[in-house]
């Protein structure tokens, strides 16, 4: 069996188990509010899946690179298997609370970073470089594709079989994902020689050493984080932004979303069949200022006829910024070094993602806000631009963090470092 017919097995499995994930997803969020009518707990539903991957992140890159990363997928999904059934026996009991859906969240999230980044440094190991870009795309297919089948299908099922028929469903999908990885074989990366065994200090910053080794990654890994800073910035007032200009209507909201998710199933494709560019960091970059342009249209829009195609135009470029990123790093980083050097990619990019995220809210509630309902110089020189009313401030925030995302890119393309680094092999 070809490695790249071994990736093709795996993908369609994780595309199956994704779905599945997505739909339990919908359907505890509809549980969820049903039992609580409350906005935070199910924002804590995600903190709680994201709170662990913290500190796993920190030491999963030496077991990414220690142990059998088949392995690695398949405890991963099985721990999930045995989340999904609990919530189910709860569920029948009529024992189920809030806080069980937490902890599963945190254990599935812990696991889920394990599994992902295995996967993720497997993938180098199954499909010849110059598919590198393509097979990411393919990975990028299946988050955007489960976005959109997965929810769809738990709200036309819900009704008819609740949640514990969705849950079934869950299980099944997971038994899919399993049995594509026990009935291949995925190449292991040789092991580190004794005289590379470092002490657990040296172990644990071994990927940042490694970054920081080569400028060139370094000037990378920074300025993928000031892109990933300001999206995250956006992203986490994306919503409300949209809620405050439409008076709370959540079809809009799912209509931007399943345009979210056509616009990436469609860039993901495009890609795929493409193969991407030569240069990768012009791919990288351009998708950049490609996702800039579109998000600042999107948050200058006050109309779904405004967002929609902002939204596709917007998601048509992640599958190329994700997959042209990740093809550099495998080609920079040997296969033996990839789990460490990744989960320390990882790492800055939650920290920075946590920090973006802890400034969106008092920036659009403190600030931008107040300052676009007062009468002040700043709100006449922007109204005219942004508009009035509720939500103005935010847009006006998510606009700004949409010119940071175009400037990022056109920066990149100014810098050396960046702009050679595709002129070495792995080291």
């Amino acid at each position: 069996m070809t490695t790249m017919r071994t990736f093709i097995i795996v993908w369609v499995g994780q595309l199956v188990s994704t779905i599945g994930s997505y739909m339990t997803e919908f359907a505890l969020t509809l549980w969820a509010w049903e039992v609580t009518g409350s906005a935070t707990a199910l924002a804590l539903v995600g903190f709680f899946s994201r709170l662990p991957r913290i500190p796993i992140t920190l030491i999963a890159g030496i077991i990414v690179d220690r142990f059998n990363r088949k392995y690695l997928m398949i405890l991963a999904d099985a721990i999930a298997v045995l989340s999904t059934v609990g919530i189910g026996i709860l569920y029948l009991t009529d024992s189920l609370q809030i806080w069980h859906i937490y902890l599963s969240a945190s254990v599935n999230g812990g696991f889920g970073q394990i599994q992902s980044l295995a996967h993720q440094t497997s993938i180098s190991l199954m499909v010849p470089q110059q598919h590198y870009t393509r097979a990411n795309s393919m990975n990028s297919a299946v988050h955007y594709g489960s976005a959109i089948f997965g929810p769809a299908l738990a709200g036309i099922l819900y009704p008819l079989i609740g949640l514990l028929g969705i849950l079934w469903l869950d299980l099944l999908t997971f038994g899919v994902a399993i049995s594509t990885l026990l009935f291949v074989e995925i190449p292991q990366s040789l092991p580190q020689k004794a005289a590379e065994v470092e002490t657990l200090f040296a172990r644990l910053t071994f990927g940042f050493r490694e970054v920081w080794r080569q400028p060139s990654l370094s000037v990378l890994l920074l300025i993928y984080g000031l892109f990933l800073f300001f999206h995250d910035l956006g992203g986490a007032i994306y919503d409300p932004m949209i809620l405050a200009r439409t008076n709370g209507s959540a079809a809009v909201l799912a209509s931007i979303g399943a345009a979210a998710g056509i616009g990436g199933v469609t860039g993901a494709i495009l890609l795929s069949a493409w193969g991407g560019p030569k240069r990768r960091v012009t791919g990288m970059l351009a998708g950049f200022i490609g996702a800039g342009i579109s998000k600042t249209v999107f948050g200058l829009g006050r109309l779904p006829l405004v967002w929609i195609p902002a939204q596709v135009c917007s998601s048509l470029n992640f599958p190329l910024i994700g997959s042209s990123k990740t093809a550099i790093w495998m080609g920079k980083i040997a296969p033996a070094k990839q789990g460490r050097v990744f989960a320390a990619n990882a790492l800055v990019g939650q920290v920075l993602s946590a920090i973006a995220t802890l400034m969106a809210g008092p920036l659009s509630d403190r600030v931008f806000e107040p300052m676009m309902q007062s009468n002040t110089p700043f709100a006449s020189l922007f109204s005219p631009i942004i508009g009035t009313g509720s939500g103005a401030g935010i847009a006006l925030l998510y606009v700004i963090t949409s010119i940071g995302l175009l400037f990022t890119g056109v920066a990149g393309f100014a810098i050396p470092h960046l702009q050679k680094m595709e002129s070495s092999e792995a080291k």
